[in-house]
């Protein structure tokens, strides 16, 4: 063989090399996994952890919220009764004011004038009476004696009540005046909070009853306060046929126990009472309004501001509860998965009644024994296989709250 033709040999033989290596490796990893054992079980992956718990059963009275909001039980504007110029102011503007607290002084000389001519007049009007009834004294034996004649003693009887009645006008005359003088003084018909002086001193004020007098301040009551909200005319039936079956709902009646919030609060911590519905439905809205009061010592609530008001709008009644947080959707329908006695989640579909806090009440669609997953859900498939485990014998966040003897406060929502 001569060397040309064996170095056209060498080539092939390393490409041959390269090619067997890989292939070696292969069969040799293809061999150790072969030498692994396989999983049991065919593979699949386990059953999912879910908890389960079965309803809880409270004592339910639903409750319906509306939005209103304060206003004062008296308002009252102050203005001045006499005309006069402004002498003082005795206030802080929006202080707190007694009953028959003095707020303003009108410049009294005027009528103190006034009530000194007053008394003066009704001096002179009574010695003109104690004349005339002297004179008419007199004249009563004079015309016994006849000495005077029959039209002059009725002159004098004449003159003797003429002098009664000047004495009478002029006694009313200094009545009016000692009024003026009082209303000089401006003082507080009730008690409640004033608001800004509309009025400095120095400027004439326009009193009397005509429709233009001055107007110098505003008071408003505030303990107690009102709370006004409307509703409509379904609820309103509602609460009429609950009354006619002898609970005491929002009727007309009056004294129904209400529990309110303000916009700042997340529970409803004040109560108070209904005393005043309507008795007319507003034919442009079709709601009538109702009216709450509440005690307000320490000046929490003040007209004008808003509030929430929850009324109760049941009965009270055993009810099922689970978790909101428990229930899914598909669709317009709510749902929640069961595990049946073969460990698989079966749904079953609900109607919802109202929120007790974070748990929701069920008017149907579940019993009292039913196990409901209410944790987990998020990986279970209706008809899939689970493992259920007892809510509260999990470890992690503690089981759920025991039921209460107390009835619960039940919110409706959309």
């Amino acid at each position: 063989m001569t060397p040309t033709s064996t170095r056209a040999c060498k080539p092939p033989i390393r490409v041959a090399r390269r090619l067997a290596v890989p292939l070696v490796l292969t069969l040799m990893l293809a061999a150790c996994g072969d030498s692994q054992p396989q999983k049991q079980g065919g593979g699949g992956p386990p059953p999912p952890a879910v908890t389960v718990a079965k309803p809880i059963k409270r004592t339910i009275v639903d409750h319906d919220e509306y939005v209103g909001r304060f206003a004062a039980v008296n308002s009252v504007e102050v203005r001045a009764r006499v005309s006069g110029y402004l002498e003082s102011v005795h206030f802080k503007d929006g202080q707190r004011v007694k009953q028959g607290e003095l707020l303003f002084t009108i410049d009294k000389r005027t009528f103190q004038n006034a009530l000194e001519q007053a008394r003066a007049n009704l001096a002179q009007a009574r010695s003109n009476l104690r004349f005339a009834e002297s004179d008419l004294s007199r004249g009563q034996q004079l015309v016994k004696e006849k000495t005077i004649t029959e039209q002059s003693f009725e002159q004098r009887a004449q003159a003797a009540r003429n002098a009664q009645a000047a004495v009478n006008g002029m006694e009313a005359a200094l009545r009016q005046a000692e009024l003026d003088m009082q209303f000089t003084e401006l003082r507080a018909p009730i008690p409640g909070r004033i608001g800004d002086r509309r009025v400095s001193p120095g400027n004439l004020v326009t009193g009397g009853a005509g429709g233009n007098t001055t107007l110098l301040a505003t008071i408003v009551s505030t303990d107690p306060i009102h709370f006004e909200f409307t509703f409509d005319e379904a609820s309103f039936l509602r609460y009429e046929r609950l009354a006619e079956n002898g609970h005491d709902m929002a009727s007309r009646g009056g004294g129904l126990a209400v529990e309110l919030k303000l916009v700042d609060e997340t529970d409803f911590m004040h109560r108070g009472r209904m005393d005043f519905i309507d008795n007319v439905i507003d034919r442009s809205t079709g709601t009538i309004r109702g009216r709450a009061v509440f005690d307000n010592p320490n000046d929490v609530f003040t007209p004008g501001m808003f509030g929430r008001l929850r009324v109760p709008a049941s009965p009270s009644y055993q009810a099922l509860l689970v978790p909101d947080a428990a229930i899914a959707s598909e669709q317009s329908k709510k749902y929640v998965l069961t595990v049946d006695d073969n460990s698989v989640a079966r749904p079953k579909y609900l109607t919802l009644g109202p929120l007790v806090g974070d748990l929701r009440v069920i008017k149907s669609g579940i019993g009292p024994d039913d196990e409901v997953i209410v944790n987990g859900i998020a990986r279970v498939r209706p008809g899939q296989k689970v493992k259920a485990q007892a809510q509260g014998k999990e470890k992690g966040p503690p089981g759920r709250p025991s039921a209460s003897a107390k009835p619960q406060a039940a919110t409706k929502t959309d």
